[in-house]
């Protein structure tokens, strides 16, 4: 391990491995990798109709969102390992071959299990994608310029992830539902040149000199991680929380997790090692962004809801609602730097997390039924807000290892927020319909898709728009719960300052 420096960025005198200029085609890369990582979340939902009716399946469609993410989510620790022992071009190279393969199998499917196992592929390499990019970014810029590149993949990333049903929407309607995966291909093989053509790793040991990786370390996080999620995603939905299959599902997920960390306390170089809990700044960082990932359910999942159902707004219109909170949050991120030279990585984290607590508790206070630029309002704060909590703790928990641990670093911290969002998803659903199921009487959850059908998606009656509010009220409330969890890390678990080195492995 290296020397450490004080908690600001401008002490890092590491040198990018590539001059400006020969960086630039590679940033290329990593924006379009991340783009189709973050497109592909979300571009299916708007062509579920097209799909179902195409395929068939519609009992088992909502496995073409949780396959996705459930293989994202589960190959992070994975890809983070190989990229710190074998190199991070090796890792992407195969991650962008993978998820191209299985958007081309996607677009050939035939049935809707053979897509949603093609859907598996694909999220199989958007997990080397997500957290390979943000690796990378770290490796080609020293501290003070590392603001500048992460404020451009949150763009990519916040743009692609929000234009994603807009666009999966448009193929459906004027092409094929089979043109959102065949698109994937020209722009991923673009995204694959330049990393061939111009990435360029500085010279490390010889793969032979390396730790061997812990294989049974990582089938068994796989299993373990692939289990808790099914159960978190499917409950409540394809089955009730105390039937036999949670319950089974919830008791294998344990029974894996024991036997990982057994296995992990043994293993020479493990997949998730023990020093990413037991170093206060990388736990604190990765309990914060598991609750970012938890609370960000709220405006992404119930929002449209809100705004289709309750402010009677079209699906364009609810989706303009959701998005503005993608135009400030880029521009606070990359503003931060400023604040987080002056006061330091935990502050700046502290008062974005603070406002957004603040943000997401005023949301139950809206009148009802309200006008939209009130909640746009309160997203487009939301987003200034979250930019000062995010990008600091990424750039800053980067900072405090050097190249051989970046990797294993960074995919710990976005397990933690896509873990975070599985467990968010459910957690959220189950009080929402609690809450819609006690304001109707026990009436029939289908009322609320059959009132937002139809373009103007405004025919729900009062009871049952009433009802919505309420629901997406409770679930607001619960985001800033989350948020105040995020604060109470940051104020008693995280460090004071942050150990950032001052040399690079």
């Amino acid at each position: 391990m290296g020397s450490t420096g004080r908690a600001q960025g401008v002490s890092d005198t590491a040198a990018a491995p590539a001059p400006p200029d020969g960086r630039r085609p590679v940033v290329a890369a990593l924006m379009l990798g991340m783009g189709l990582a973050a497109l592909d979340g979300t571009v299916v939902s708007t062509a579920v109709p097209q799909i179902v009716g195409d395929l068939g399946g519609f009992a088992v469609f909502s496995w073409l969102f949780s396959g996705y993410l459930l293989a994202v989510t589960v190959t992070l620790p994975v890809y983070g390992k190989l990229s710190d022992t074998y190199g991070r071009k090796p890792v992407l190279v195969a991650g962008i071959v993978l998820f191209l393969v299985g958007s081309l199998l996607c677009a050939f499917a035939w049935n809707m299990a053979s897509l949603i196992a093609f859907r598996v592929v694909q999220g199989l390499g958007g997990g080397a994608l997500q957290g390979t990019v943000q690796t990378i970014a770290a490796d080609l810029y020293p501290l003070k310029e590392r603001p500048r590149i992460q404020a451009r993949l949150s763009t990519v990333w916040a743009v692609s992830a929000v234009a994603g049903p807009a666009v999966g929407g448009l193929l459906a309607a004027y092409a094929d539902w089979r043109w959102i995966f065949l698109i994937n291909l020209p722009v991923g093989a673009v995204a694959l040149w330049l990393v061939v053509r111009y990435f360029t790793e500085p010279a490390r040991p010889e793969p032979a000199a390396r730790a061997r990786v812990d294989w049974p370390g990582a089938l068994l996080v796989f299993l373990a991680t692939a289990l808790l999620l099914t159960a978190l995603v499917q409950g409540g939905i394809a089955w009730p929380w105390l039937s036999a299959p949670s319950l089974a599902l919830f008791g294998a997920s344990a029974v894996l997790i024991a036997a990982t960390v057994a296995v992990e306390r043994r293993a020479a170089e493990p997949v998730i090692p023990g020093w990413v809990w037991r170093r206060r700044t990388i736990a604190a960082v990765n309990l914060a962004l598991g609750a970012l990932g938890l609370l960000m359910v709220a405006p992404t999942v119930f929002l449209p809801t809100y705004a289709q159902s309750v402010l009677g707004l079209g699906p364009i219109a609810a989706g303009f609602v959701l998005s503005v909170m993608t135009l400030s949050w880029p521009v606070s991120a990359a503003l931060s730097n400023h604040v987080y030279n002056r006061i330091g990585f935990r502050w700046t984290a502290i008062i974005g997390i603070g406002c957004a607590m603040l943000i997401l508790a005023a949301f139950p206070l809206l009148p009802y039924p309200g006008a939209a630029w009130q909640p746009a309002l309160l997203m487009l704060l939301l987003g200034a807000a979250l930019g000062l909590f995010q990008l600091p703790l990424i750039v800053g928990v980067q900072s405090t290892v050097g190249w051989s641990e970046r990797g294993t670093t960074t995919a710990s911290v976005l397990f933690c927020r896509q873990v975070g969002q599985s467990l968010g998803a459910a957690l959220f659903g189950a009080v929402a319909n609690a809450v819609l199921l006690s304001r109707l009487g026990g009436g029939d959850l289908d009322s609320v898709s059959r009132a937002l059908d139809g373009s103007g998606g405004s025919a729900a009656a009062d009871t049952l728009r009433r009802a919505v509010d309420a629901a997406v009220d409770h679930v607001y409330t619960g985001a800033a719960v989350a948020a105040g969890l995020a604060l109470l890390v940051l104020l008693f678990v995280a460090p004071k300052r942050f150990p950032v080195r001052t040399d690079e492995d």
